[in-house]
């Protein structure tokens, strides 16, 4: 195998992995051991961080976009989109009397609005980083508003799940996978870590584990991932 197709594997696989203690590329994609000798071999090339792995071979014809042809697929904005605005990521929680005490009491999080569907049993809890003397008292106007935040965390709740001996829901980091993780930035990420160490939260990565330092994964109560990450770390 030459050092040209481990490099551009390697290369490949560090924008979707990182490295945990034990030596596997995690958070992303599939976990496979550092071959060693690969590395040994590529020492003398790399002009950036680097490695290679199992999959070498077998992703040996497979690369991502170059910038140039990344910005050449993107289409300029349609007038008729102007207003839109990207509201909310929907995910599936177990029982809410876990999961609202972690986003409110845990990340910070505002509940924006509760909406309840007694036909189809089921509850939405719409989670924000507002103010929460900015929530309206009116009902009506209360749901409007907090239709009108940004990115907020829209926490879909199945009547009944919360009864179920087992996990109800895939987390989406293990087969097959889909959805990957939300990202809470923060001030700093190594005070962060350590309340949530206090707190109990359990961790997929803290902050000095890998290779990449100054950034954690935490999981919420249904075992979601949560990155907590500074602008300049990323």
């Amino acid at each position: 195998m030459s050092a040209k197709i481990l490099l551009s594997n390697s290369i490949r696989f560090w924008h979707c992995a990182r490295i945990n203690r034990a030596g596997q590329i995690a958070y992303g994609c599939e976990i496979v051991r550092l071959v060693h000798p690969a590395l040994n071999l590529l020492k003398s090339t790399q002009s950036i961080r680097t490695f290679a792995t199992t999959q070498a071979v077998k992703m040996a014809d497979s690369v991502g976009l170059s910038n140039e042809e990344a910005a050449a697929l993107c289409k300029p904005a349609d007038a008729a989109t102007k207003d839109f605005l990207f509201q909310q990521t929907m995910y599936r929680i177990k029982d809410p009397r876990k999961s609202l005490p972690f986003y409110t009491g845990v990340l910070g999080m505002t509940l924006l609005v509760k909406l309840d569907f007694p036909e189809a049993k089921f509850s939405l809890y719409f989670m924000g980083y507002e103010n929460p003397e900015d929530v309206p008292k009116d009902p009506s106007e209360r749901k409007r508003w907090a239709m009108t935040r940004k990115a907020t965390v829209e926490l879909t709740h199945n009547w009944g799940t919360e009864n179920e001996d087992k996990p109800v829901y895939h987390n989406g980091n293990s087969d097959p996978r889909g959805f990957g993780h939300i990202g809470i930035l923060v001030p700093d990420v190594y005070a962060a870590c350590k309340r949530f160490e206090e707190q109990g939260v359990e961790f997929v990565k803290k902050p000095d584990d890998g290779r990449m330092k100054g950034l954690a994964f935490i999981k919420d109560p249904d075992g979601y991932w949560i990155e907590i990450f500074k602008a300049n770390v990323v």
